[in-house]
Protein backbone atom coordinates (compact mmCIF):
# COMPACT_ATOMS: atom_id res chain seq x y z
CA UNK A 1 0.00 0.00 0.00
CA UNK A 2 1.43 3.37 -0.99
CA UNK A 3 1.67 6.38 1.30
CA UNK A 4 -0.79 8.29 -0.90
CA UNK A 5 -3.34 5.47 -0.64
CA UNK A 6 -3.04 5.41 3.15
CA UNK A 7 -3.36 9.19 3.25
CA UNK A 8 -6.55 9.12 1.20
CA UNK A 9 -8.09 6.44 3.40
CA UNK A 10 -7.28 8.18 6.67
CA UNK A 11 -8.32 11.50 5.13
CA UNK A 12 -11.85 10.10 5.04
CA UNK A 13 -12.02 10.63 8.81
CA UNK A 14 -11.48 14.36 8.27
CA UNK A 15 -14.30 14.47 5.71
CA UNK A 16 -16.60 12.75 8.20
CA UNK A 17 -15.83 15.32 10.88
CA UNK A 18 -16.45 18.21 8.49
CA UNK A 19 -20.15 17.27 8.14
CA UNK A 20 -22.16 19.75 10.28
CA UNK A 21 -24.77 17.22 11.45
CA UNK A 22 -22.13 14.67 12.37
CA UNK A 23 -20.08 17.30 14.20
CA UNK A 24 -23.16 17.91 16.35
CA UNK A 25 -24.14 14.29 16.99
CA UNK A 26 -20.80 12.48 17.23
CA UNK A 27 -19.83 14.08 20.59
CA UNK A 28 -23.16 12.92 22.04
CA UNK A 29 -22.49 9.41 20.75
CA UNK A 30 -19.03 9.51 22.34
CA UNK A 31 -20.44 10.60 25.72
CA UNK A 32 -23.14 7.92 25.71
CA UNK A 33 -20.55 5.31 24.71
CA UNK A 34 -18.51 6.32 27.75
CA UNK A 35 -21.59 5.86 29.93
CA UNK A 36 -22.20 2.41 28.51
CA UNK A 37 -18.53 1.56 29.03
CA UNK A 38 -18.99 2.36 32.70
CA UNK A 39 -22.09 0.19 32.82
CA UNK A 40 -20.07 -2.80 31.61
CA UNK A 41 -18.83 -2.94 35.18
CA UNK A 42 -21.75 -1.40 37.08
CA UNK A 43 -24.66 -3.45 35.67
CA UNK A 44 -23.00 -6.79 36.46
CA UNK A 45 -21.56 -5.66 39.80
CA UNK A 46 -24.89 -4.31 41.01
CA UNK A 47 -26.52 -7.64 40.12
CA UNK A 48 -23.87 -9.49 42.13
CA UNK A 49 -24.48 -7.18 45.11
CA UNK A 50 -28.28 -7.43 45.26
CA UNK A 51 -28.65 -11.10 44.27
CA UNK A 52 -29.52 -13.64 47.01
CA UNK A 53 -26.51 -15.70 48.14
CA UNK A 54 -25.79 -18.61 45.84
CA UNK A 55 -27.66 -17.19 42.83
CA UNK A 56 -25.26 -14.46 41.77
CA UNK A 57 -24.50 -16.13 38.42
CA UNK A 58 -28.16 -16.48 37.46
CA UNK A 59 -29.13 -12.90 38.35
CA UNK A 60 -25.99 -11.50 36.71
CA UNK A 61 -26.89 -13.36 33.51
CA UNK A 62 -30.47 -12.08 33.67
CA UNK A 63 -29.37 -8.48 34.29
CA UNK A 64 -26.79 -8.40 31.52
CA UNK A 65 -29.24 -10.05 29.10
CA UNK A 66 -32.06 -7.69 30.07
CA UNK A 67 -29.85 -4.74 29.13
CA UNK A 68 -30.05 -5.88 25.50
CA UNK A 69 -32.45 -8.78 24.79
CA UNK A 70 -35.77 -6.86 24.76
CA UNK A 71 -34.45 -4.84 21.81
CA UNK A 72 -35.67 -7.70 19.62
CA UNK A 73 -39.23 -7.28 20.88
CA UNK A 74 -38.99 -3.54 20.42
CA UNK A 75 -37.79 -3.94 16.83
CA UNK A 76 -40.98 -5.85 15.97
CA UNK A 77 -43.53 -4.02 18.13
CA UNK A 78 -42.51 -0.41 17.50
CA UNK A 79 -41.51 -0.71 13.85
CA UNK A 80 -44.74 0.76 12.52
CA UNK A 81 -44.30 3.85 14.70
CA UNK A 82 -40.64 4.67 14.02
CA UNK A 83 -39.81 3.27 10.60
CA UNK A 84 -40.24 6.67 8.93
CA UNK A 85 -37.93 8.46 11.38
CA UNK A 86 -34.60 9.90 10.29
CA UNK A 87 -31.43 8.41 11.74
CA UNK A 88 -31.01 11.21 14.31
CA UNK A 89 -34.58 10.86 15.53
CA UNK A 90 -34.24 7.10 15.98
CA UNK A 91 -31.18 7.71 18.15
CA UNK A 92 -33.03 10.40 20.11
CA UNK A 93 -36.06 8.28 21.08
CA UNK A 94 -33.85 5.39 22.19
CA UNK A 95 -31.60 7.68 24.23
CA UNK A 96 -34.60 9.34 25.90
CA UNK A 97 -36.06 6.00 27.02
CA UNK A 98 -32.71 4.87 28.36
CA UNK A 99 -32.28 8.12 30.27
CA UNK A 100 -35.49 7.65 32.26
CA UNK A 101 -35.17 3.89 32.81
CA UNK A 102 -31.54 3.94 33.94
CA UNK A 103 -32.18 7.04 36.02
CA UNK A 104 -34.90 5.17 37.90
CA UNK A 105 -32.53 2.27 38.57
CA UNK A 106 -29.92 4.67 39.91
CA UNK A 107 -32.33 6.37 42.30
CA UNK A 108 -33.63 3.05 43.65
CA UNK A 109 -30.14 1.59 44.00
CA UNK A 110 -28.78 4.59 45.89
CA UNK A 111 -31.85 4.54 48.15
CA UNK A 112 -31.34 0.83 48.87
CA UNK A 113 -34.79 -0.01 47.49
CA UNK A 114 -33.78 -2.01 44.40
CA UNK A 115 -34.70 -5.70 44.26
CA UNK A 116 -33.38 -8.17 41.66
CA UNK A 117 -36.66 -8.64 39.79
CA UNK A 118 -37.31 -4.90 39.58
CA UNK A 119 -33.74 -4.31 38.46
CA UNK A 120 -34.06 -6.78 35.59
CA UNK A 121 -37.44 -5.32 34.59
CA UNK A 122 -36.12 -1.75 34.41
CA UNK A 123 -33.08 -2.84 32.42
CA UNK A 124 -35.46 -4.57 30.01
CA UNK A 125 -37.49 -1.38 29.54
CA UNK A 126 -34.31 0.61 28.89
CA UNK A 127 -33.40 -1.63 25.95
CA UNK A 128 -36.79 -1.77 24.18
CA UNK A 129 -35.85 0.76 21.49
CA UNK A 130 -32.17 -0.04 21.31
CA UNK A 131 -32.38 -1.95 18.01
CA UNK A 132 -33.85 1.19 16.44
CA UNK A 133 -31.33 3.46 18.15
CA UNK A 134 -28.46 1.32 16.91
CA UNK A 135 -29.95 1.25 13.42
CA UNK A 136 -30.46 5.01 13.57
CA UNK A 137 -26.78 5.63 14.26
CA UNK A 138 -25.63 3.85 11.12
CA UNK A 139 -28.59 5.13 9.10
CA UNK A 140 -27.42 8.64 10.00
CA UNK A 141 -23.94 7.76 8.72
CA UNK A 142 -25.44 6.54 5.44
CA UNK A 143 -27.65 9.64 5.15
CA UNK A 144 -24.78 12.04 5.64
CA UNK A 145 -21.85 10.39 3.83
CA UNK A 146 -21.11 9.07 0.33
CA UNK A 147 -20.32 5.39 -0.05
CA UNK A 148 -16.55 5.85 -0.10
CA UNK A 149 -16.56 7.52 3.34
CA UNK A 150 -19.02 5.23 5.12
CA UNK A 151 -16.46 2.72 6.38
CA UNK A 152 -14.61 5.65 8.01
CA UNK A 153 -17.87 6.95 9.51
CA UNK A 154 -18.78 3.50 10.78
CA UNK A 155 -15.28 3.07 12.18
CA UNK A 156 -15.50 6.35 14.11
CA UNK A 157 -18.80 5.33 15.69
CA UNK A 158 -17.63 1.82 16.55
CA UNK A 159 -14.34 3.25 17.84
CA UNK A 160 -16.29 5.45 20.27
CA UNK A 161 -17.79 2.26 21.66
CA UNK A 162 -14.44 0.54 21.89
CA UNK A 163 -12.71 3.62 23.30
CA UNK A 164 -15.33 3.74 26.02
CA UNK A 165 -13.85 0.48 27.31
CA UNK A 166 -10.53 2.27 27.82
CA UNK A 167 -11.82 4.94 30.19
CA UNK A 168 -15.29 3.73 31.16
CA UNK A 169 -14.56 0.48 33.01
CA UNK A 170 -11.51 1.88 34.76
CA UNK A 171 -13.49 4.92 35.91
CA UNK A 172 -16.45 2.73 36.86
CA UNK A 173 -14.22 0.36 38.83
CA UNK A 174 -12.96 3.17 41.03
CA UNK A 175 -16.36 4.85 41.39
CA UNK A 176 -18.08 1.55 42.17
CA UNK A 177 -15.59 0.82 44.92
CA UNK A 178 -15.97 4.33 46.40
CA UNK A 179 -19.65 5.19 45.88
CA UNK A 180 -21.41 2.05 44.66
CA UNK A 181 -22.68 0.86 41.26
CA UNK A 182 -25.94 2.83 41.53
CA UNK A 183 -24.10 6.12 41.08
CA UNK A 184 -22.28 4.75 38.05
CA UNK A 185 -25.56 3.74 36.41
CA UNK A 186 -26.83 7.24 37.20
CA UNK A 187 -23.94 8.67 35.16
CA UNK A 188 -24.87 6.29 32.33
CA UNK A 189 -28.40 7.74 32.41
CA UNK A 190 -26.95 11.25 32.27
CA UNK A 191 -24.79 10.31 29.27
CA UNK A 192 -27.88 9.22 27.35
CA UNK A 193 -29.55 12.50 28.26
CA UNK A 194 -26.61 14.29 26.59
CA UNK A 195 -27.05 12.12 23.48
CA UNK A 196 -30.79 12.79 23.33
CA UNK A 197 -30.19 16.54 23.67
CA UNK A 198 -27.70 16.47 20.79
CA UNK A 199 -30.02 14.53 18.47
CA UNK A 200 -33.46 16.10 18.93
CA UNK A 201 -32.51 19.53 17.50
CA UNK A 202 -30.99 18.03 14.30
CA UNK A 203 -33.79 15.72 13.32
CA UNK A 204 -34.85 18.11 10.54
CA UNK A 205 -31.27 18.75 9.44
CA UNK A 206 -30.66 15.10 8.51
CA UNK A 207 -30.81 14.15 4.87
CA UNK A 208 -34.29 13.26 3.77
CA UNK A 209 -35.06 9.56 3.61
CA UNK A 210 -36.87 8.65 0.38
CA UNK A 211 -40.38 7.42 0.86
CA UNK A 212 -41.05 3.71 0.74
CA UNK A 213 -42.95 2.22 -2.14
CA UNK A 214 -46.74 2.20 -1.74
CA UNK A 215 -47.90 -0.70 0.37
CA UNK A 216 -44.43 -1.56 1.67
CA UNK A 217 -44.66 -2.74 5.27
CA UNK A 218 -42.23 -3.15 8.12
CA UNK A 219 -41.39 -6.56 6.68
CA UNK A 220 -39.35 -4.72 4.03
CA UNK A 221 -36.20 -5.26 6.09
CA UNK A 222 -36.75 -9.01 6.13
CA UNK A 223 -37.50 -9.14 2.43
CA UNK A 224 -34.34 -7.22 1.59
CA UNK A 225 -32.20 -9.57 3.67
CA UNK A 226 -33.78 -12.71 2.22
CA UNK A 227 -33.21 -11.46 -1.32
CA UNK A 228 -29.46 -11.10 -0.68
CA UNK A 229 -27.79 -14.35 0.46
CA UNK A 230 -24.56 -12.62 1.48
CA UNK A 231 -26.46 -10.47 4.00
CA UNK A 232 -28.35 -13.48 5.32
CA UNK A 233 -25.16 -15.51 5.63
CA UNK A 234 -23.34 -12.70 7.44
CA UNK A 235 -26.21 -12.32 9.91
CA UNK A 236 -26.26 -16.08 10.57
CA UNK A 237 -22.53 -16.23 11.27
CA UNK A 238 -22.70 -13.09 13.42
CA UNK A 239 -25.54 -14.57 15.48
CA UNK A 240 -23.52 -17.69 16.31
CA UNK A 241 -20.41 -15.61 17.00
CA UNK A 242 -22.28 -13.33 19.40
CA UNK A 243 -23.99 -16.31 21.06
CA UNK A 244 -20.62 -17.86 21.86
CA UNK A 245 -19.42 -14.48 23.14
CA UNK A 246 -22.43 -14.02 25.46
CA UNK A 247 -21.18 -16.19 28.36
CA UNK A 248 -18.01 -14.07 28.53
CA UNK A 249 -19.91 -11.10 29.97
CA UNK A 250 -21.32 -13.32 32.74
CA UNK A 251 -18.21 -15.41 33.38
CA UNK A 252 -15.71 -12.54 33.56
CA UNK A 253 -17.21 -10.69 36.57
CA UNK A 254 -17.78 -13.99 38.38
CA UNK A 255 -14.20 -15.08 37.61
CA UNK A 256 -12.82 -11.78 38.90
CA UNK A 257 -15.02 -11.55 42.01
CA UNK A 258 -15.27 -15.18 43.13
CA UNK A 259 -12.24 -16.98 41.69
CA UNK A 260 -9.57 -14.28 41.68
CA UNK A 261 -11.06 -12.47 44.70
CA UNK A 262 -10.46 -9.27 42.77
CA UNK A 263 -12.03 -5.83 42.97
CA UNK A 264 -14.27 -3.88 40.58
CA UNK A 265 -11.06 -2.16 39.48
CA UNK A 266 -9.64 -5.44 38.17
CA UNK A 267 -12.84 -6.10 36.22
CA UNK A 268 -12.55 -2.59 34.83
CA UNK A 269 -8.93 -3.28 33.86
CA UNK A 270 -9.99 -6.23 31.70
CA UNK A 271 -12.46 -4.10 29.74
CA UNK A 272 -9.98 -1.23 29.57
CA UNK A 273 -7.24 -3.26 27.88
CA UNK A 274 -9.86 -4.70 25.54
CA UNK A 275 -10.90 -1.17 24.67
CA UNK A 276 -7.35 -0.01 23.99
CA UNK A 277 -6.90 -2.87 21.56
CA UNK A 278 -10.29 -2.29 19.96
CA UNK A 279 -9.56 1.41 19.37
CA UNK A 280 -6.41 0.44 17.49
CA UNK A 281 -8.24 -2.19 15.49
CA UNK A 282 -11.28 -0.01 14.86
CA UNK A 283 -9.31 2.92 13.48
CA UNK A 284 -7.56 0.51 11.16
CA UNK A 285 -10.89 -0.58 9.65
CA UNK A 286 -10.49 1.89 6.79
CA UNK A 287 -7.46 -0.06 5.61
CA UNK A 288 -9.61 -3.18 5.19
CA UNK A 289 -12.50 -1.75 3.19
CA UNK A 290 -11.22 -3.21 -0.11
CA UNK A 291 -10.49 -6.63 1.38
CA UNK A 292 -12.82 -9.59 0.72
CA UNK A 293 -15.36 -9.78 3.53
CA UNK A 294 -15.26 -13.41 4.55
CA UNK A 295 -11.50 -13.80 5.17
CA UNK A 296 -11.73 -10.81 7.53
CA UNK A 297 -14.73 -12.38 9.31
CA UNK A 298 -12.93 -15.72 9.70
CA UNK A 299 -9.79 -14.10 11.10
CA UNK A 300 -11.81 -12.03 13.59
CA UNK A 301 -13.73 -15.08 14.83
CA UNK A 302 -10.69 -17.35 15.22
CA UNK A 303 -8.60 -14.53 16.67
CA UNK A 304 -11.17 -13.64 19.34
CA UNK A 305 -11.51 -17.29 20.34
CA UNK A 306 -7.74 -17.61 20.68
CA UNK A 307 -7.64 -14.44 22.81
CA UNK A 308 -9.72 -16.19 25.49
CA UNK A 309 -7.40 -19.19 25.83
CA UNK A 310 -4.91 -17.48 28.22
CA UNK A 311 -7.63 -17.78 30.88
CA UNK A 312 -6.71 -21.48 30.94
CA UNK A 313 -3.60 -20.52 32.91
CA UNK A 314 -4.97 -20.92 36.43
CA UNK A 315 -4.82 -17.82 38.57
CA UNK A 316 -2.60 -15.88 36.15
CA UNK A 317 -3.99 -12.39 35.57
CA UNK A 318 -1.40 -10.90 33.21
CA UNK A 319 -1.69 -13.48 30.40
CA UNK A 320 -5.48 -13.08 30.50
CA UNK A 321 -5.18 -9.28 30.34
CA UNK A 322 -2.82 -9.50 27.37
CA UNK A 323 -5.19 -11.91 25.65
CA UNK A 324 -8.10 -9.52 26.15
CA UNK A 325 -6.05 -6.66 24.68
CA UNK A 326 -5.16 -8.74 21.62
CA UNK A 327 -8.81 -9.74 21.29
CA UNK A 328 -9.76 -6.06 21.15
CA UNK A 329 -7.36 -5.39 18.27
CA UNK A 330 -8.73 -8.37 16.36
CA UNK A 331 -12.40 -7.55 16.93
CA UNK A 332 -12.07 -3.78 16.36
CA UNK A 333 -12.80 -3.63 12.57
CA UNK A 334 -15.68 -6.14 12.64
CA UNK A 335 -18.65 -3.80 13.10
CA UNK A 336 -17.48 -1.11 10.67
CA UNK A 337 -16.72 -3.54 7.83
CA UNK A 338 -19.93 -5.56 8.21
CA UNK A 339 -22.16 -2.49 8.53
CA UNK A 340 -20.70 -0.97 5.37
CA UNK A 341 -21.91 -4.00 3.41
CA UNK A 342 -25.47 -3.40 4.62
CA UNK A 343 -25.29 0.31 3.82
CA UNK A 344 -24.01 -0.46 0.32
CA UNK A 345 -26.56 -3.18 -0.37
CA UNK A 346 -29.80 -1.48 0.78
CA UNK A 347 -31.99 1.29 -0.60
CA UNK A 348 -32.08 4.37 1.69
CA UNK A 349 -35.79 4.04 2.55
CA UNK A 350 -35.34 0.49 3.87
CA UNK A 351 -31.88 0.82 5.46
CA UNK A 352 -33.04 1.60 9.00
CA UNK A 353 -35.41 -1.37 8.92
CA UNK A 354 -32.71 -3.71 7.62
CA UNK A 355 -30.25 -2.55 10.28
CA UNK A 356 -32.91 -2.83 13.00
CA UNK A 357 -33.70 -6.35 11.80
CA UNK A 358 -30.02 -7.23 11.95
CA UNK A 359 -29.76 -5.85 15.47
CA UNK A 360 -32.98 -7.63 16.45
CA UNK A 361 -31.44 -10.93 15.37
CA UNK A 362 -27.88 -10.49 16.63
CA UNK A 363 -28.79 -8.92 19.99
CA UNK A 364 -30.78 -11.89 21.30
CA UNK A 365 -27.98 -14.17 20.17
CA UNK A 366 -25.57 -12.50 22.57
CA UNK A 367 -28.27 -12.19 25.22
CA UNK A 368 -29.19 -15.88 24.98
CA UNK A 369 -25.52 -16.66 25.38
CA UNK A 370 -25.54 -14.53 28.52
CA UNK A 371 -28.63 -16.32 29.86
CA UNK A 372 -27.04 -19.70 29.26
CA UNK A 373 -23.81 -18.37 30.71
CA UNK A 374 -25.42 -18.01 34.16
CA UNK A 375 -26.15 -21.72 34.71
CA UNK A 376 -22.94 -22.73 32.93
CA UNK A 377 -20.85 -20.52 35.23
CA UNK A 378 -22.66 -21.96 38.24
CA UNK A 379 -21.88 -25.49 37.00
CA UNK A 380 -18.25 -25.24 35.84
CA UNK A 381 -17.01 -21.87 37.09
CA UNK A 382 -16.08 -18.59 35.42
CA UNK A 383 -12.60 -19.50 34.18
CA UNK A 384 -13.72 -22.77 32.59
CA UNK A 385 -16.61 -20.99 30.90
CA UNK A 386 -14.25 -18.41 29.38
CA UNK A 387 -11.96 -21.13 28.00
CA UNK A 388 -14.90 -23.16 26.64
CA UNK A 389 -16.23 -20.05 24.88
CA UNK A 390 -12.83 -19.52 23.26
CA UNK A 391 -12.53 -23.10 22.01
CA UNK A 392 -16.05 -23.16 20.57
CA UNK A 393 -15.46 -19.80 18.87
CA UNK A 394 -12.30 -21.13 17.20
CA UNK A 395 -14.30 -24.14 16.00
CA UNK A 396 -16.90 -21.76 14.51
CA UNK A 397 -14.17 -19.88 12.64
CA UNK A 398 -12.76 -23.10 11.23
CA UNK A 399 -16.22 -24.21 10.06
CA UNK A 400 -16.87 -20.84 8.38
CA UNK A 401 -13.46 -21.02 6.68
CA UNK A 402 -14.30 -24.49 5.36
CA UNK A 403 -17.65 -23.30 3.98
CA UNK A 404 -15.97 -20.32 2.30
CA UNK A 405 -13.33 -22.58 0.78
CA UNK A 406 -15.95 -24.98 -0.58
CA UNK A 407 -18.00 -22.07 -1.98
CA UNK A 408 -14.94 -20.71 -3.78
CA UNK A 409 -14.16 -24.16 -5.17
CA UNK A 410 -17.70 -24.43 -6.56
CA UNK A 411 -17.24 -21.13 -8.41
CA UNK A 412 -14.01 -22.08 -10.14
CA UNK A 413 -14.18 -22.31 -13.95
CA UNK A 414 -15.87 -25.51 -15.07
CA UNK A 415 -17.74 -26.16 -11.79
CA UNK A 416 -20.85 -24.00 -11.74
CA UNK A 417 -19.80 -21.12 -13.98
CA UNK A 418 -23.13 -21.05 -15.76
CA UNK A 419 -25.01 -20.15 -12.58
CA UNK A 420 -22.42 -17.76 -11.17
CA UNK A 421 -24.08 -14.73 -12.67
CA UNK A 422 -27.25 -15.46 -10.71
CA UNK A 423 -25.54 -15.44 -7.31
CA UNK A 424 -24.83 -11.88 -6.15
CA UNK A 425 -23.23 -13.19 -2.95
CA UNK A 426 -20.30 -14.62 -4.85
CA UNK A 427 -18.27 -11.44 -5.07
CA UNK A 428 -18.48 -10.84 -1.34
CA UNK A 429 -16.90 -14.12 -0.25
Amino acid sequence: MTDSTSSRRFGAYGRVLRRPVLRRVLPGLAVSALGDGMSMVAVAWLAVQIAPPGSEGVWTGLAVAAYSLPATLGAAVFGRFVRGFSGARLVAVDATLRTFSLGTIAVLAVAGALVPAGYVALLAVSSLLHAWGHAGTYTLIAEQLPDEDRVAGNALVSTFTQASFVVGPALAGGMTALAGPGWVIGLDALSFAVLAASCWPVRHAAAAVPAAAPGESAAGGWRTILRQPRLLGLIAVTCVFFFLYGPVEVALPIHVAAELHGSPGLLGAFWTVFGIGAVIGGLGAGLLRSRPLWPVVVLVIIGWGAALLPFAISGAVWPALLGFAAGGVIYGPFTAICTALFQRSCEPHVLSRVLATRTALTTPSAALGMLIGGPVVSAIGGRSTLVASGLLTILLGVLVAAVVYLARSDRRPGSESRSAGNRPAAAAV
